[in-house]
């Protein structure tokens, strides 16, 4: 495993705020291998969540099951003291019901730490991966506890956030992927969503806001807040939010980092090179309401393991992100 990892970051710590409109500069970023939660024959672990820190451990929430995409899977959780040697602990939340909301798969989870509890995030699908042609339909939920080990106890007022019912919205045929700050007393709840009939390249981020944790959620107006992104990497940056932005979404926006002081009306500030993909960072400053949130510096992603064959299935690595002046 790789332990060394040197990346650059161009004039990140002045790039935001105020001079979000100077010139675009370039973040770089690694990529290394983890053990314990790494590639596994046969075992997918994917779609990690962010990552929190409790007492001397580091937690991550996960996907896993034993097929490429997340449709057939249940959440599990693992701790690490370095961020690099993770040990898993278990399932942290089996699947709905047969026939529910969330009877087929539940994967994509984040976690939330507020009002000495923790709430984890996470998307349900009903519809079985194996019935075809598949067309999978999705929800958020949300499950509450005592302690990051558990155990959960998903909320009677489930699902938290629905697909709108509105054909026009841009998130009327899935929504997926939450990522949560806290930001002038409320909670911001990131997402993304696809229109019906649209195609996963046109997939869009919106924005809900809460008074409490557990909702109710209420979608911005100005959605969608990002005309782009397959996955949703936000943080409290200063002031302001900050997201970055992969490979899916109008050229202008692709493969970038924005910021936003409002939290809603995003500007490109930098350009990303080697960008993680459907990261989960650790962000300490996440639901502080600080105003003092800077760039994550570390977090973990989905890897691809080296080779071919039968079996090879998305695994965790992890991401680094440095900074010069």
């Amino acid at each position: 495993m790789k332990r060394t990892v040197i990346c650059v970051a161009i004039g990140l710590a002045a790039g935001f705020g105020a001079n979000a409109q100077a010139d675009v500069k370039t973040v770089e970023v690694a990529h290394s291998e983890l053990q314990g939660i790494g590639a596994e024959q046969g075992v997918m672990r994917r779609d990690p969540s962010d990552v929190i820190k409790v007492g001397d451990l580091y937690y991550v929430w996960y996907s896993k099951g034993t097929i490429s995409p997340g449709y057939d899977a249940t959440l599990w959780y693992a701790t690490s003291t370095d961020g690099y040697d993770w040990t898993e602990k278990g399932m942290a939340l089996a699947k709905g019901e047969p026939g529910s909301w969330e009877g087929a798969s539940v994967f994509t989870p984040n976690i939330l730490v507020a009002e000495g509890k923790y709430w984890l995030f996470y998307t349900g699908t009903s519809r079985s991966y194996y019935k075809k042609p598949f067309n999978p339909d999705s929800k958020i939920g949300i499950a509450v506890s005592d302690s990051p080990d558990g155990p959960w106890e998903r909320l009677e007022t489930n699902p938290a956030l629905t697909n709108s019912d509105d054909p026009e919205q841009f998130d009327s045929h899935l929504i997926d992927d939450a990522c949560l700050i806290v930001r002038n007393g409320k909670y911001w709840f990131y997402y993304k969503g696809r229109q019906l009939g649209k195609s996963p390249g046109q997939t869009q981020m919106g924005l809900a806001i809460a008074d409490k944790p557990e909702g109710p959620y209420v979608r911005h107006p100005g959605n969608p807040v990002i005309p782009g992104n397959h996955e949703v990497l936000v943080w409290a940056q200063g002031k302001g939010v900050a997201a970055m932005i992969g490979t899916t979404g109008p050229k202008d926006i692709v493969n970038s980092v924005l910021y936003a002081e409002d939290g809603v009306h995003f500007t490109k500030t930098h350009k990303v090179k080697n960008g993680p993909w459907a990261g989960g960072a650790y962000r300490p400053g996440a639901f502080t309401d600080s105003g003092k949130g800077k760039i994550p510096e570390w977090g973990v992603e989905i890897a691809r393991p080296k080779g071919k064959g039968k079996g090879r299935l998305p695994c965790i690595g992890r991401f680094d992100v440095g900074e010069t002046e």
